[in-house]
């Protein structure tokens, strides 16, 4: 590449070059599409890169496109192709009577991520987690992340399931996940849920039924909400997965206990759960103890 500081502005994000990377830097504004105003910038490495082309894009446009290599970014693991186009971080949208230009930093883009295209999947990621919001509301809940070991999901009585209002409000332990899986606001039944490891999955198949997930609609958990969301929990797992071993053991944690069975209780007495399910939901707790 070029000397340090060569930059490409297009519409809505402009690529600095660096000797090592492309720092991605995204416009504020009402007309940017606003996963990248929540963005803001990214830097991404050569070696997080596996090509990148040249197209015409729309109404006289052309499209500067990199592709990240499986496993580089967190954000784009995330996602799991479900972006829009406009949502891309990796497009840059450019007019036409620049192509010329693009073409002149697509050829020394190639040339400098080209010792890494023949790499394969990355073994861990190489761009940085987006700092993001740490907490959205959902339609059922409100999801937090303490952005470092621990995912809370906090009910809603309007939208919560009565399974989720029985299991009542979840901690989830980076260490004791596998992974995440989002499905995008913008399709029908949208969803985040944390998998957890072999071993601690139990999940039931539908989302507003299993209380590892929260169920998107309505305006809630929208993509620049949920999504970076998503991508630093996972970033986090794969942080944890490096440290520990494969299967994680719950530790043991009375005054949490403690506290879901006073829950537990106070859904009994509202009559939201059955003397049976009361019964078997106490005895469940207190095994774990």
């Amino acid at each position: 590449m070029r000397r340090m500081g060569d930059a490409l502005a297009g519409i809505h994000a402009t690529w600095e070059f660096e000797h090592d990377a492309v720092v991605i830097r995204f416009e504020r504004g009402i007309r940017t599409p606003r996963l990248l105003n929540a963005l803001r910038e990214r830097r991404v490495p050569h070696e997080a890169l596996a090509s990148v082309t040249l197209a015409p894009g729309k109404r006289g446009t052309v499209v500067l496109h990199a592709q990240p290599r499986p496993g580089a970014d967190p954000l784009m693991e995330a996602a799991a192709g479900q972006l829009k186009d406009g949502s891309d971080p990796y497009r840059l949208v450019l007019p036409a009577e620049r192509e010329t230009l693009a073409e002149y930093y697509r050829d020394e883009l190639r040339t400098a991520i080209a010792p890494y295209q023949d790499l394969g999947p990355a073994d861990g990621f190489l761009v940085a987690a987006p700092e993001g919001p740490q907490s959205f509301k959902a339609y059922d809940g409100k999801a937090s992340f303490d952005g470092k070991g621990e995912i809370g999901f906090r009910w809603f009585w309007t939208g919560a399931s009565s399974e989720k209002w029985k299991a009542g409000d979840q901690t989830f332990r980076v260490r004791e996940l596998s992974g995440v899986e989002w499905r995008s606001p913008e399709v029908l039944d949208g969803y985040l849920r944390l998998v957890r490891r072999e071993g601690h999955d139990t999940r039931p198949v539908q989302p507003d039924h299993d209380p590892a997930s929260v169920v998107f609609g309505l305006g809630y958990g929208p993509v620049h909400e949920s999504l970076p969301f998503a991508a630093s929990v996972l970033a986090a797992i794969r942080g944890a997965t490096e440290r520990v071993p494969a299967v994680a053991v719950r530790p043991r944690d009375p005054a949490g206990v403690a506290e879901r069975i006073r829950h537990l209780g106070e859904l009994h007495q509202a009559g939201l759960v059955t003397d049976e399910e009361f019964s078997a939901k106490k005895a469940e707790l207190l095994a774990e103890l």
